[in-house]
Parts: structure tokens; sequence; C-alpha cells
């Protein structure tokens, strides 16, 4: 008989390839998480994991082991939340890990509707960027993720989770005042292909749009400086030290005396923000009045691309 107790164990271990950091996912030392997968090869019979470098890759077996667990996982959430509808759950506690802009476009609405239809309901608040929350939800530290795409996450489809779609945004360019290209209605991002660049860090989804659609306007920018923080983005473009790339909606509340904002040419640059649940959670009593409330405050929000 399998433990599904360390199905998880195996699921970590396949997200984080490396036993270390799936024990410092599942709060288990290394040596708890490398007994649980020789049990769980025990129970099988098969080898299930194999050393690559520093860290652990699957085998054929288990690959195969891995799609039953995500069925198996999947379906005990089901059962928590069946169980805890069986039980009238109106009152607890949801953790919600989302990006800043996030936050202040769906999350802070949201749980402003949630404290008048739900008071019982407590939502917990966890700043997480783009590409840090859906492995807080697939670790059990969130319960529900406001993420957006990146290069390498999770796809649609994915069988660990279940997708909410909120709202998708375009990302506007951002000169110094008296940029030539201000004068534009809108900016073709070719015509900035010789120019420094401002733009967040590495590992950011938003570095990796600007990648993305400087790349599909047939250049590589000259990333001459990097900041997460758009407020600093935009002090930089206004001191002429480059151009940037930001979401519309982080443009929102700040100063803007110094630059001249504009669309941008094409549907290149443009990001689609989605609410992420683990798959079989979406119908907990206390996790699908925080999704509806989410899509209620981000009803409207989506807009075109140079629009």
């Amino acid at each position: 008989m399998i433990d599904p107790r360390r199905l998880r164990v195996l699921r970590a271990a396949a997200d984080h390839r490396t036993v270390t950091a799936a024990a410092a996912a599942l709060y288990l030392t290394p040596s708890a998480v490398s007994q649980q997968l020789a049990a769980l090869e025990q129970e099988t019979g098969h080898t299930l994991l194999t050393r690559s470098g520093r860290g652990v890759r699957l085998t054929a077996a288990g690959a195969i082991l891995l799609e039953h667990a995500n069925e198996v996982l999947a379906q005990l959430e089901r059962a928590e939340a069946e169980l805890a509808a069986y039980a009238g759950g109106t009152a607890g506690e949801v953790t919600v890990a989302a990006f800043a802009t996030g936050i202040a476009e769906v999350l802070a609405p949201a749980i402003g509707r949630l404290a008048e239809r739900n008071p019982g309901l407590r939502v917990r608040v966890r700043d997480a960027e783009g590409d840090e929350s859906l492995p807080l939800v697939l670790d059990g530290e969130a319960d529900v993720a406001v993420a957006v795409e990146y290069r390498g996450a999770p796809r649609e489809g994915d069988r660990r989770l279940v997708r909410v779609p909120l709202y998708a945004e375009p990302f506007d360019a951002v000169l110094r005042a008296g940029h030539p290209l201000g004068r534009e209605a809108e900016v073709a991002l070719e015509a900035l292909a010789e120019s420094d660049w401002i733009a967040p860090y590495p590992g950011n989804p938003c570095h990796d749009m600007v990648l993305l659609a400087c790349e599909l306007a047939g250049f590589e920018p000259r990333l001459a400086h990097t900041s997460d923080d758009f407020r600093a983005v935009v002090a930089l473009a206004g001191a002429g030290a480059g151009v940037a790339l930001v979401p519309r909606s982080a443009l929102r509340g700040i100063a803007l005396a110094d630059v001249v904002v504009r669309p941008v040419a094409g549907p290149a640059a443009f990001r689609r923000v989605f609410a992420a649940v683990r798959r079989g959670a979406g119908e907990h009593p206390l996790i699908r009045p925080v999704l509806e409330a989410l899509a209620e405050a981000a009803a409207g929000l989506s807009e075109p691309a140079g629009g």
C-alpha cells in the first residue's frame, strides 16, 4: 500500500529538483525526505529518483507515479473540500500569495467584499513576486496564488493546479520627458533598440516580458539598470538613464512629471493575471468565496494592448 503522504514528498522532490529544497518546502529535514523517498521506492518496488549532479530527477517509473500522485492528491483536496462543506465551514483563514500590483488591483478590493459577505473568513496576504506564488501554493504554504505568466511557470492544463483568469493588461513605454518618441501616439519598440534599458531583476516575470517584447521586435535590449520597484524604474527613466516597459496598472499612483508614457505598438508587451489553487481545492467553502471575490474585483480591468 502506497502512503499518500510520501506522494507529497515525491512531488516536492520533482518540483524542487533537490532533496534539500524539497525538505525546506515541506518543513522536514533532508534526512527525513530521503527516508520517505526510500520507503516509497520500497513500497512500489521501483527506483523513482536518480541523482543528476547535485540534484535529483525522476526515473521513468517515477514519472508514471507522479502522474498518479497528482490525481490522488487532487482527490484528497476534493475530499477535504466536501467534508468542510458538509460541516458548514464558513469561518477560517485563507492565505493568498500575490504580487504587489495584484494586491492593489484585485486582492485588496476582494478582501473588502469578503468582509461584508463572509465576516468569518479571514484572508492573510503574503506578498510574493509573480514567479513565487505558484510554488507557495503547490508546497501548501498558500491556499490561493495571484500570479502572472512567466517562463518556466506551470502551464495551463497542469494537473496540479486550477486557474481562474482575472485580467490582462499591456505594458507601456516610459521615456524621459522631451524624448523624441514622446510625440508619437504609440511607440514602436524597434525604435528603442539602441537605447539603454531599465528593467526588473532576472527572475521577475516582468523581466521576462521585457526581453520577450524586445526579442519579438528584433533586438536584445541593453540592460543598463535593474530594479523591481517601478517607482525607481520611472525615476530612472525621468532622469534620462534609459527607457522602460512598465505594466499599466503599476503606473497608477506614481508621479509622472518627468516622463512621458506611451502605449506600445502591437500586442507583444502584455501580461495575463490569474488566480490559482491546488486542483480539488477550488470548491472548499472558504476558498471558493475568495476566488469569486477576486473574479468580481477583476471584472472590467482587462484592456487591449495600446488601449
